[in-house]
């Protein structure tokens, strides 16, 4: 049980915090000569007003990534790692020697926690991470710990220890439901990764699962790879849409929106040209993968994965899906023949509609069908009005503010990352969200939510706040504008934003089952409910307002496609968003793959003296409507 009294005097002190916060709307004192309405609010102006140059700090000491002393060089991901190893062995050592009892589930999630922190803080580093040292440090340190996970999920006296507790009626009577299903998700844990198995069998399952993961890795990082050709292959006149790199043109992406059909064909046939070692490494990964499943008695990796979530299996994934095309094939063949026609029209010569054409021509419809052009809502969607949308949507409904602090030195990863603290009214600081939100080189291109550290209760009583990370990819801000969204990228961010309010007000006990590590198809519950306010013109009129002049685009905002069968379509093309919680080869003991069922969360909108509860996570955001009187938009 929570010590009532102890978070009660945290939630004084974080309460009294916002002042402080507020007083980061100093950034506007850094103005660059350029026609930005001055009345944003602070989380707007962090956003829409650009400093002038980033601000020195010579005699700062340097704190490292996300505040880890350790990590304010490449080194010390080996130093964070060996410490995690360490830490690891006593966890072991004590979990073996404790008798049957819910302290044997507070260990185990003490030893999920000192894993994940290091390897879910390196996944992100890996990838994002603008400097090669610090990602292949942050790769090794993911090797190095899921090598251990691996080894703990068949380790065969920790298993042990936990059985007995589970295999005590009385003892399992006993323990509360939440501590209950931790129990139980740890043992199947170790059940799927072939605990059940002989010593030489569960070693060549480790070494499967080690393998799986390295090649998973390398796999999604090439992904993320440009393509390039030579300059002289590609026709003059529409060179100058990509990037030049010498002799040769880099694409980086599919242009699906570029009006010149060369263009995007072009970008299309390129970027998403076989790579031979690309395709290697995938069957490479999909073979391991099926020996690992027959190894540990599963007919096929799909059951395996698919075991202890929602769908359950993949028959009734293919039975979904076959009812779901059923039920939209007649719908999406309206929406073809939207574009077909429309492609008629404006290119009779070239009327065939081929892959790289949808996204464009469903732009053109919307401008025709709302006899608006979409860039004329841009003005309105500022990335600060967006924020400032945000801040007062999550205050109405949760009774939470978005602040902007100063990342300390060395604590961000590029001088563009934003920090937001997250305070409630009554509760306090629940937690911290970096923006990595604009375009560089070597970044990933997708949309995602990174979960750097979860929250989890303390030994001392204390909360241990979740970190996490919005990575987006959008446009960055010019000499005469800060950056301007289309309806896609403020759709996009709203979703995200989704995902980081469910890690912030998704608190249990256990880190292990914490925010968004529930079942995969579930964690996207909160973050598509958020898309729906992002197309409500109820929800959109109450910030969208001209980045130069504050005036509210009331005729234009007007047209918003409130209710349309078609928006969808007509709102341009499909998100290149990969989940970050869906990493390949970390199922287990410690895995932060986010496949859990759903999991008892504290209410902090309807329980203020943080008591757990048993609602389900997605009951946040539906009380959290009734608290302000709220209705959402209907999703159905």
């Amino acid at each position: 049980m929570l010590c009532v009294g102890r978070l009660g005097g945290f939630g004084a002190r974080a309460a009294a915090l916002p002042p402080r916060w507020a007083g980061q709307g100093s950034l506007q004192a850094g103005i660059r000569a350029r026609r930005v309405s001055t009345s944003w609010s602070p989380v707007g102006a962090a956003f829409n007003v650009k400093p002038q140059g980033s601000r020195l700090d010579l005699f700062g000491e340097r704190r490292g990534l996300f505040g880890v002393p350790e990590l304010s060089a490449p080194e010390g991901f080996h130093i964070a790692q060996e410490e995690a190893l360490r830490k690891t062995e006593l966890l072991v050592d004590r979990a073996c020697s404790t008798p049957p009892g819910p302290q044997i589930v507070l260990i185990f999630d003490e030893l999920s926690d000192s894993l994940c922190r290091v390897a879910d803080l390196a996944d992100f580093v890996k990838i994002a991470h603008p400097e090669p040292a610090f990602r292949e440090a942050a790769e090794e340190a993911c090797r190095s710990i899921g090598t251990m996970v691996e080894k703990l999920n068949t380790n065969v006296d920790l298993y042990q220890s936990l059985q007995k507790l589970l295999a005590d009626k009385k003892l399992v009577d006993s323990l509360d439901p939440e501590t209950r299903r931790v129990a139980e998700l740890f043992m199947f844990d170790f059940e799927i990764s072939g605990i059940h198995l002989d010593k030489e069998k569960r070693k060549r399952a480790v070494d499967l699962n080690v393998k799986i993961l390295d090649l998973s890795s390398t796999f999604l990082m090439g992904t993320n790879f440009p393509n390039k050709i030579e300059k002289h292959l590609l026709p003059e006149h529409i060179r100058h849409n990509f990037t030049s790199a010498g002799d040769h043109i880099i694409i980086d992406g599919l242009h699906a929106e570029a009006p010149d059909d060369l263009v995007r064909e072009a970008a299309y046939k390129i970027f998403l040209y076989p790579n031979a070692g690309q395709l290697k490494c995938l069957e490479e990964l999909l073979s391991s993968r099926d020996l690992l499943a027959k190894l540990v008695g599963y007919s096929t990796f799909s059951h395996r994965a698919l075991q202890g979530t929602i769908a359950k299996n993949p028959e009734t994934v293919m039975q979904f899906l076959e009812k779901l095309s059923d039920k939209l094939s007649e719908r999406t063949l309206k929406d073809f023949a939207m574009i077909r026609e429309m492609k008629m029209k404006l290119n009779p010569r070239n009327s065939e509609v081929m892959p790289w054409d949808p996204p464009y021509y469903s732009g053109v419809i919307r401008a025709e069908r709302y006899n608006i052009e979409p860039s004329l809502y841009c003005p309105f969607f500022s990335l600060g009005a967006c924020m400032e949308g945000l801040n007062i949507l999550l205050n109405r409904l949760l009774g939470i503010s978005l602040y902007a602090e100063q990342p300390a030195k060395g604590e961000v990863w590029s001088e563009d990352v934003r920090k937001l603290a997250v305070v409630h009214e009554s509760e306090g600081l629940l937690g911290y969200i970096y923006c990595d939100f604009f375009q560089r080189a070597d970044k990933p291109h997708q949309d995602c939510h990174f979960t750097i550290r979860g929250g989890r209760l303390k030994e001392d009583g204390a909360y241990q706040l979740p970190v996490v990370v919005l990575m987006l990819n959008l446009p960055r801000s010019s000499r005469s504008s800060p950056t301007l969204l289309t309806p896609g990228m403020m759709e996009n961010l709203f979703h995200e934003m989704g995902h980081a309010m469910h890690s912030m007000l998704g608190r249990t006990r256990y880190q292990h089952v914490t925010g968004t590590r529930c079942p995969t198809d579930f964690a996207e519950v909160p973050s598509i409910l958020m898309e729906y306010f992002a197309n409500d013109y109820r929800v959109v009129n109450q910030f969208a307002r001209h980045y130069q002049t504050g005036q509210v685009g009331t005729v234009i905002l007007s047209q918003w496609p409130l209710g349309c069968d078609s928006w969808r379509v007509c709102f341009g093309g499909r998100r290149r968003r990969e989940s970050a919680r869906c990493r390949p080869g970390r199922e287990g003991l410690v895995t932060t793959q986010e496949d859990r069922e759903p999991c008892p969360v504290v209410m902090v909108l309807k329980n203020p003296e943080w008591k757990f509860t048993t609602n389900t996570n997605v009951n946040f955001f539906f009380n959290c409507q009734r608290r302000a009187g709220v209705t959402a938009p209907s999703v159905m």
